[in-house]
């Protein structure tokens, strides 16, 4: 029987695909795994048991992703299950920035004593109308799961589509229409896009990668579009290329100080994901990694250890061992099998960076003894026999 524990509602529909062999507790220090979406993790203490975290959403910086490692915790998210609600939103941003229709409801509702607002209205017309977005060229930085959707949506509403990513996946290529252009240059973006939206990860070679040189490249009046994370942006740059005219409209989905009731701006608080549909799909997706990762032992989504997975387990046994991803680890796992006497019917071993997983099916169950010796080796951080 494995124990669960939520630190953020999650939706039931996710939940309930726990099975009979789940039960939740109220209490994370019983919890053999932890649901989680915006908690702050990094001053909780980790109890023993604790196997692994899902994040039901992409970003993960909420979560001690080292510590996690060094305690042989798998930290799981769920990429592309709100890719959709993120997608509609950047396009709903587009719409708004392009069409003043924002400054339009606002007019009119200032004007609600107003008899004549009707005739008032054919007058006032012409300061909201904007431009249409068809034809215009788009830009998308990061062509993952958010990414790629945008790139299609944004061709049938007949814009030209420019996308740049060094990283791009085959399945993400694959998923492209035919007629985004892959561009190898920012540069080329930059100077070439009526609209900017980025879609990458936040590390330390993205942030703030839209700063004032990248700015000084763009055209006149581009419309910039930011539903990733706020500091891949320089925000006090952006605010001052609005001030200049040199950016027409900043629409992002992380309200702050530096951004709120700017002129030009369009802020809204951080509903990307926060749709129904995106929270039940995380629920669901997250569910589904835990419990492939806690009954069969496979990794799928992890932030902090490699991608592995063997199905599920014909041999007699399974043991899954997370360890530190150094040399001369592999034959220090075989010789305890065999002078146990124990025989390897499959093994997977991958690597991620400082951290690695190892996934053994054996001919006879492990014994205690055999976890016992296999955790004193150098190097390992958590052994778990799977089956």
């Amino acid at each position: 029987m494995f124990k669960y524990n939520c630190l953020n509602p999650i939706a039931a529909v996710g939940l309930d695909n726990f099975g009979d062999d789940y039960v939740k507790t109220e209490n994370m220090e019983d919890a053999d795994v932890v649901l989680v979406r915006s908690a702050k993790m990094h001053d909780m203490e980790l109890p023993d048991q604790l196997t692994a975290i899902a994040r039901a959403g992409a970003g993960v910086n909420n979560i001690p992703l080292e510590l996690c490692a060094e305690h042989g915790i798998v930290v799981f998210n769920t990429p592309g299950a709100n890719a959709n609600g993120v997608k509609e939103m950047v396009l709903a941003g587009m719409l708004l920035a392009s069409r003043d229709i924002v400054g339009g409801v606002e007019w009119v509702n200032s004007q609600k004593e107003n008899p004549d607002v009707g005739k008032q209205a054919e007058k006032q017309k012409k300061q909201y109308a904007g431009c249409e977005i068809s034809g215009k060229k788009l830009g998308i930085i990061g062509l993952g799961a958010i990414g790629q959707l945008v790139a299609n949506a944004a061709t049938h509403l007949g814009m030209d589509v420019y996308g740049y990513d060094p990283y791009i996946s085959v399945d993400a290529a694959w998923n492209l229409s035919r007629s985004i252009h892959h561009i190898q240059s920012l540069e080329d973006i930059y100077r070439e896009c009526d609209y900017i939206t980025i879609h990458v990860p936040l590390l330390e070679s993205t942030k703030g990668m839209i700063n004032k040189e990248a700015i000084d490249m763009m055209k006149e009046g581009v419309v910039i579009l930011n539903f990733a994370r706020d500091i891949l942006v320089d925000e006090e740059a952006l605010v001052e290329a609005l001030k200049e005219g040199k950016v027409k409209k900043y629409v992002t989905d992380f309200a702050n100080p530096t951004v709120a009731g700017v002129p030009g701006t369009l802020v809204t608080p951080h509903l990307g994901a926060s749709t129904e549909e995106s929270e039940d799909n995380c629920a669901i997706m997250a569910v589904k990694e835990l419990r492939d990762f806690m009954e069969n032992g496979n990794i799928k989504n992890s932030v902090n250890f490699p991608t592995c997975d063997m199905g599920c387990c014909t041999a007699e046994g399974r043991i899954a061992i997370n360890h530190r991803n150094i040399v001369n680890m592999l034959s220090q796992f075989t010789k305890v099998f065999g002078d146990a006497g124990v025989n390897i019917a499959d093994l997977t071993n991958k690597g991620k960076e400082n951290y690695a997983y190892t996934l053994i099916d054996l001919e006879s169950s492990a014994t205690p003894e055999i976890v016992k010796m296999l955790e004193e080796i150098d190097g390992v951080l958590k052994v778990r026999i799977i089956k």
